[in-house]
């Protein structure tokens, strides 16, 4: 009723009507003059701005929705007082978590300041070779195993299969019994190395390992003062244990070293999946594992080929290596929670 009240006084002034809508839109809203939308007023003299003598506190909704009805009244402000409303106000006092991340349970440290040092004896200076104790505690590589992610069954399965229906399943099995008697024959030759034993091989044998020798030839020269040899390792806290491959320096550090073959070049530590977290289990068991006089803070993965090509040493450093202790316990409280 207001409005029509209004146009009504309006249309009996010419010229008002048309100012008050025209004159406003085009000097408010567009940089550029706008053409008149009326011929009444094409080519006359221009008058004079008739919108001041609009009684502007009367019509004030009216005006205010035609001069403005283009702009937001959205301001910075608003804007935060929306997202406290739908999201609540920001937490300053929680530091941002990585998307991923998560924290074990029962964190124990991965070396053991607090480990008691043996007294050295007349034998110190030969390699630890402890005899692995059958027990009830989950191997290393049975935890691993028994907590591989679904992606790692998918592939490992695929492979299997793409493996069967090129040998067959009983071409399968031999060549799976060829790989582990490899892996062990490379292990014996590597242990009687560092013995400065001969290695007593048959003529067939070492036809099977002379790459995988050849190929760890530059790293061998880089290890010394080795204090494990094929050892059994405990932890006691964490109820687990395993087989350490080696324990030596590797360039001055001292490492956890693991021996791996490989058809395959693996020229980046990605390429061992599981592998740096078996390290880190073993250093951990090490560090708290009464029957070693010593602590590790290192590990070191070198993968070895068969047609003699030189082998990738991937050195973990204590940084690395702590990143995936982490790793391993959250994979050990994963199959305990199982079992």
């Amino acid at each position: 009723l207001v409005r029509m009240q209004f146009l009504r006084i309006l249309s009996g002034k010419p010229g008002k009507l048309e100012m008050l809508f025209q004159i406003p839109f085009c000097q408010k809203q567009f940089p550029y003059k706008c053409l008149a939308t009326s011929a009444c007023t094409y080519g006359k003299k221009k008058k004079e701005n008739g919108y001041e003598q609009v009684d502007q506190e009367k019509y004030k909704n009216l005006v205010y929705s035609v001069t403005s009805y283009k702009t937001s009244a959205q301001t910075p402000e608003t804007i935060l007082e929306e997202d406290n409303l739908l999201y609540g106000p920001p937490d300053k006092q929680r530091p941002p978590v990585k998307a991923g991340t998560k924290a074990p349970k029962n964190w124990i440290p991965l070396t053991n300041p607090k480990k008691r040092v043996s007294p050295v004896n007349s034998d110190s200076n030969l390699p630890r070779k402890i005899e692995l104790q059958k027990t009830k505690m989950p191997s290393v590589t049975r935890i691993l195993q028994q907590t591989l992610s679904p992606q790692q069954v998918f592939y490992l399965e695929r492979w299997k299969q793409k493996m069967i229906a090129e040998l067959g399943k009983d071409g399968f099995e031999e060549y799976t019994r060829n790989l582990f008697l490899q892996g062990e024959l490379f292990h014996s030759a590597l242990e009687s190395i560092f013995l400065s034993e001969e290695v007593a091989t048959k003529k067939s044998e070492d036809d099977v390992i002379s790459g995988y020798l050849a190929s760890v030839e530059h790293v061998l020269e880089d290890i010394s003062e080795v204090k494990a040899l094929e050892s059994g390792v405990r932890h006691e806290s964490l109820q687990y244990l395993g087989l350490v491959d080696c324990v030596a320096k590797y360039r001055g550090q001292l490492c956890v070293i693991d021996w791996k073959t490989s058809e395959k070049p693996k020229p980046f530590l990605k390429d061992t999946y599981d592998n740096p977290l078996q390290v880190a289990a073993y250093i951990g068991a090490i560090n708290h594992d009464a029957n070693y006089d010593f602590q590790v803070h290192c590990g070191l993965i070198v993968v070895a080929y068969k047609n003699g090509s030189p082998a990738h040493p991937h050195f973990m450093d204590p940084d690395l290596c702590s990143q995936y202790w982490n790793k391993w316990l959250l994979r050990l409280e994963e199959y305990m929670d199982r079992n």
